[in-house]
């Protein structure tokens, strides 16, 4: 066989850069100035800055569309309207998709898909984590029924990906009609303010099915997920800082379901005691506090990074360490509601909880709560199916579980915040802790309703009752009395008390029953 000449290699090489170049540079100048106008990266742009610099790997750069209807033939960029491929961040292997919105609008069409799966395939295969980047007008219109076939095949992956390994969406752009319901089967999903946006249906539509009229950022926009709907769990202010909280959160989660989340040196002295613990609970039992003064105050350099801020403000949820170890942090919040359980918080505890569990994060739990939310539209609204999710994800995790009564553990509440009784390892209770029935008032008006009633003097009556209740009852005493509770503990000594359970919980084993799987109540 004749060996090909050098100036022959030098002209494939040189035909290999060109095309390269045309995959690159796909989008015209001017299409990228109008995204660099609305506040918006490339799609390019977007996958530099969240990962290590010079670590990714694109794949099926050469990739072209196969529609010839409608003249698209006349047009088949190199790449098509998606980059794919993977990279590091902090040195982890993760893989990557970037919807290009200066490509056919980022349209999804029958080989986009095809790009989409194979990394999603690869990351599965691999166990790595997925993140796909949202920047899309929808279906491509003039491949019909194959683009939403598309769908479903990345519909597919979310599902069978689920649980397996960390799926992070980013919404960075639009992102509308059946294309939303892959993001939303992912576990975390980020938006930008002002530029992105989720909708099942438009303005437009709306106006014309219903009449109704509505301005998109209102509609579908960032701070309405993330306040109102509780679809997504973070909101930047920018795409930067968008990309630098998706690195953040990468750093809390293992790589798949088979591994422990990545230990970090610690820096914060894991004996640690914090005197402010001490008198952070007031104490007139009616006035609130912050929960998130509680945690920062007791886990590693007080760093909290919450998730789903805006949403369900009565609990809060997010991730810390501990002695350099992810935590999964879920605490009532008395500033919000008086901390009371409802069905928003009710389910968005419920979905982070069951997240930490599939991915082996060890779950804290800081009680305060008074008991659910009474009233006709929480019972109409069917708070007994939505709080029935919080018991079961509790009860079903199998991580290391930790709990600290700071204050009130009343009712069917206290039950269903990681007592004792739904499988938690370690239970600590504060002196100001209250665990019992109901709150002592209302105990009181009704245990002695005709004593106080036939009282010459009724409300010194009351009072006394109230005072003696509060003596037996209203305290953790009684609990811990039937080892409900393991330990009254020192506030200030909260910190050493956990690190030292949570590193005796590292070898933790649960025996499961075999099923296909539990039956939730969603």
């Amino acid at each position: 066989m004749r060996e090909e000449s050098p100036e022959t290699h030098a002209e494939k090489l040189a035909q290999l850069q060109e095309l390269r170049d045309q995959a690159i540079h796909s989008a015209s100048a001017e299409a990228v100035d109008k995204q660099h106008a609305k506040g918006k990266l490339t799609a390019r742009e977007r996958i530099e800055k969240l990962l290590d610099p010079g670590s990714f790997e694109e794949l099926d750069t050469f990739v072209r569309h196969r529609t010839h209807e409608f003249e698209m033939d006349k047009r088949r960029p190199y790449g098509d309207a998606v980059v794919t491929g993977y990279g590091t961040i902090d040195g982890r292997t993760v893989f990557v998709f970037s919807q290009d919105f200066t490509v056919f609008g980022g349209s999804l069409g029958e080989v986009m898909a095809e790009k989409m799966v194979k990394v999603m395939d690869l990351a599965a295969k691999v166990g790595a984590p997925v993140i796909g980047i949202n920047d899309s007008g929808g279906a491509r219109i003039q491949e019909g029924v194959v683009s939403l076939g598309a769908y479903g095949d990345v519909f597919v992956r979310n599902v069978q990906c689920s649980g397996v390994i960390p799926q992070i969406s980013l919404i960075m752009g639009p992102c509308a009609g059946g294309a939303v319901y892959s993001p939303a089967m992912t576990d975390f999903i980020f938006m930008v303010k002002e530029t992105s946006h989720m909708f099942i249906t438009g303005p437009e539509v709306i106006k014309t099915v219903t009449g109704e009229e509505v301005e998109f950022e209102e509609l579908g926009g960032a701070m309405s997920h993330n306040s109102k709907s509780g679809v997504a769990h973070f909101a930047a202010d920018d795409e930067e800082q968008c990309l630098q909280d998706a690195r953040y959160l990468i750093s809390f989660l293992p790589s798949n379901n088979l591994e422990l989340p990545p230990r970090v040196e610690p820096t914060d002295d894991p004996d640690r005691e914090d005197p402010e613990l001490d008198s952070l609970v007031p104490d007139d039992p009616q006035k609130p506090y912050d929960m998130r003064d509680v945690i920062s105050r007791i886990v590693d350099d007080g760093e909290f990074f919450e998730v789903h801020e805006h949403f369900a403000q009565n609990i809060v949820c997010g991730f810390s360490r501990l002695d350099g170890r992810p935590i999964g942090v879920v605490g009532n919040q008395p500033k919000h509601l008086a901390g009371v359980l409802d069905i928003e918080s009710s389910e968005k505890a419920a979905r982070f909880v069951r997240t930490c569990d599939a991915f082996n994060v060890p779950l804290l739990t800081f009680t305060d709560v008074p008991g659910f939310m009474p009233g006709t539209s929480q019972e109409w609204g069917g708070i007994i199916r939505h709080g029935a999710k919080l018991l079961y994800a509790f009860t079903e995790a199998t991580v290391p579980k930790l709990t600290v009564v700071t204050r009130k553990a009343y009712g069917g509440a206290y039950d269903v915040m990681n007592s004792k009784h739904m499988l938690a390892d370690f239970n600590f209770a504060w002196p100001t802790a209250e665990v019992a029935v109901m709150g002592p008032e209302g105990a009181v008006n009704i245990i002695y309703r005709r004593d106080i009633a036939s009282s010459p003097t009724p409300d010194e009556r009351r009072g006394k009752l109230v005072a003696d209740y509060k003596t037996h009852f209203a305290n953790p005493y009684s609990a811990a009395e039937r080892g409900y509770i393991d330990d009254v503990i020192v506030p200030r000594q909260t910190r050493p008390k956990l690190i030292r359970a949570l590193r005796t919980l590292q070898n933790k084993r649960v025996e499961q029953p075999k099923r296909k799987h539990g039956n939730i109540p969603l």
